[in-house]
């Protein structure tokens, strides 16, 4: 006994430690993910449930491992290299094409940021509160937060304010699916139908978006992971991966279980979703809490998209690029990460053709998802040591999973145009 015991009071500060390794380590994949979930993936996960009802659910869930897969490589590329993502482009296939994807991640960053900014708009106009208030608060909040001088600190109030995507499971509880109905959808994929079709591409494509890998290769740099960190990097990536397509589900069944099949036109705004939800779930659930989920969603997603524009041009520039600096060590890249809010601010407070810009913003996500997963998986073949590349059944099953998801792309693309 006496033995036992002490084994015990011996083990306890060991899994202590362990527990507080982990709580430390965790964080750049759930973070990404949490972004992941942004304003328009949330318009297009409610506009799913709305056209299709519960037949959108088992398609999230199959996105799930997707997710991970493609995301796992930018942790291993980010321990294993030391460099970024725009670093190991330059590196391996030239300034040129460094260029040319830092370049069109800046666009993806400014455009994503225009989303967000117009979801947390839209809230606002909820309240009450014109645009230009809440999109100038939320951008001083931003530049603020990133400007603190710690990666540590930007990433616990990314994932704080992330949070309130929670709010989008409290609305699905709400809407109070019926099981009868959600089983029937969870078996029925109707591929048959073009409409179905063109939304399970844009389902898919906001899945992988080229912000999301240059950010969690850059913060897996910040955090200053190392080979021992590994298998916790992949949990933290699992984790997320799972949390962001709940959310999505979560949308899914708050819009299909309260809107679905009432013939109602194409839902393309914030606003147009929380007031159709005021009708038959009350103010409180249709515009407190749906809001909380929204700007959740925008904030986040606004964070991690500047941050990864800003650290890709500087990686591909090669002046300092940490959020460990200080604003006087890295003038250029907090420069950059403040312009971002700023220009996407602008162009929602000018009240620019936001939906034009939107359909425009998918467009361009659409056509470099190629580009970005074609670089993705040669920089795995050719940077990383051979003992952490894929092999065998596992590489093939990447590679055609990332097929799917660019051939879904190509497809949004040209659609769209």
């Amino acid at each position: 006994m006496q033995d036992r015991s002490a084994r015990n009071v011996a083990g306890r500060p060991t899994w202590r430690r362990r527990w507080i390794r982990y709580a430390l380590i965790l964080g750049p994949g759930i973070m990404v993910m949490l972004a992941d979930t942004d304003v328009g993936s949330v318009v297009t996960a409610a506009q799913s449930g709305v056209q299709w009802g519960y037949s959108m659910i088992l398609p999230q869930l199959i996105l799930i491992p997707i997710l991970y897969l493609i995301q796992e490589i930018t942790v291993r590329l980010g321990i294993f290299t030391g460099r970024g993502h725009g670093q190991l482009i330059r590196d391996q296939f030239g300034w040129g094409w460094a260029m040319l994807s830092v370049s069109t991640l800046f666009l993806t960053s400014v455009g994503a940021l225009i989303t967000e900014f117009s979801g947390i708009a839209g809230v606002g106009t909820l309240i009450g509160v014109p645009a230009w208030v809440s999109v100038g608060l939320a951008t001083v909040i931003l530049v603020g937060i990133g400007v603190s001088g710690r990666y540590q600190r930007v990433e616990w109030i990314g994932i704080a304010l992330g949070s309130l995507e929670l709010a989008f499971i409290v609305t699905a509880i709400m809407a109070r699916p019926r099981l009868g109905p959600l089983v029937h959808g969870l078996l029925s994929v109707p591929l048959a139908h073009s409409s179905y079709v063109f939304l399970l591409a844009a389902n898919v494509g906001a899945v992988i978006m080229p912000w999301m890998i240059f950010y969690q290769q850059g913060a897996v740099i910040d955090k200053h992971w190392t080979a021992h960190d590994l298998q916790a990097a992949r949990w933290d990536t699992g984790v997320g991966a799972v949390i962001t397509q709940v959310l999505m589900i979560a949308v899914v069944l708050t819009t299909a279980a309260t809107l679905g099949h009432q013939h109602l036109p194409s839902l393309q705004s914030i606003p147009q979703i929380a007031d159709a939800l005021v009708a038959v779930m009350g103010s409180t659930a249709g515009k407190i809490i749906f809001g909380a989920g929204i700007l959740g969603a925008g904030f986040v997603a606004a964070l991690v998209a500047s941050l990864a524009g800003a650290w890709g041009i500087g990686e591909a520039f090669g002046f300092n690029h940490s959020l460990n600096h200080r604003f006087r060590e890295a003038p250029l890249f907090y420069t950059i990460y403040t312009m971002a809010h700023v220009a996407g601010a602008v162009l929602v407070i000018a009240s620019i053709d936001l939906v034009r810009l939107t359909v425009d913003v998918e467009v361009m996500n659409a056509m470099l998802l190629p580009i970005v997963l074609g670089f993705l998986l040669a920089l795995e073949a050719k940077s990383l040591p051979p003992a952490y590349r894929m092999r065998g059944l596992y590489r093939v099953v990447v590679w055609l999973l990332s097929g799917l998801v660019m051939t879904f792309g190509v497809y949004m693309m040209i659609v769209s145009l």
